[in-house]
């Protein structure tokens, strides 16, 4: 591996946590998992949108914030190698769909103040779905408070990450197309996944379809 920190990234459904699961399991690398299940904002905002994106966001934020931060400043001699299924920057592409306004600006000056104490991965590893098969994942996972996730909801947070990849042209970022993997399902999809990210890449955007 040719790299010590690596981020799996995707839209709600793209299957970041299961990749970014079995990865560390065959790489021998400390998984950082995002803990979302215990926001108790999510089911209430996925319902009230408006009502309820300010306290969602920045409960994400915190919560994101801290994690990373006591994981990243703890190494392990033992596991050298890092792979998260999100990075913090997620929260200001989230926080750009769903506030406006003053709330938005004061997210982003407390966004800034928390992001620049963190490292960033070396690799950025985006998986690409279109929003029907977001969707239909998101349902085959059978979490209840995730049934009322809109169509145009999952296309204005993909629209965030491409707006946001668009501009790093400084970063190593792997675009991943998988709307022909199956790496849960299908061992010789996952070892082709596997075999990509263990190559090296130069800075820039690389849009790979399998």
């Amino acid at each position: 591996m040719k790299y010590s920190y690596i981020c799996i990234e995707g839209v709600i459904g793209a299957g970041k946590t299961s990749l970014a699961t079995r990865l560390a399991h065959d790489l021998n690398a400390r998984l950082i998992l995002e803990q979302f299940e215990d926001n108790p904002f999510l089911p209430k905002f996925y319902k009230e949108p408006d009502k309820y994106a300010f306290p969602l966001e920045l409960s994400f934020l915190a919560s994101r914030f801290q994690q990373l931060k006591d994981q990243l400043s703890a190494g392990d001699l033992f596991r050298p190698l890092t792979i998260a299924d999100y990075f913090i920057q997620k929260s200001l592409i989230f926080a750009r769909k769903t506030l406006k306004g003053d709330e938005l600006g004061l997210y982003s000056r407390l966004f800034t103040i928390m992001a620049d104490i963190l490292p960033g991965p070396e690799l950025l590893v985006y998986l690409h779905l279109d929003v029907d098969r977001l969707k239909q994942n998101i349902l085959a996972r059978g979490r209840d408070y995730e049934a009322d996730i809109s169509l145009d909801y999952l296309s204005r947070i993909q629209e965030g990450y491409f707006d946001y990849i668009r501009q790093r042209q400084d970063s190593r970022i792997l675009v991943l197309d998988t709307s022909s993997l199956d790496f849960v399902g299908r061992e010789e999809d996952y070892r082709r996944v596997l075999g990509l990210l263990l190559q090296e890449y130069s800075p820039g955007i690389h849009r790979i379809t399998p």
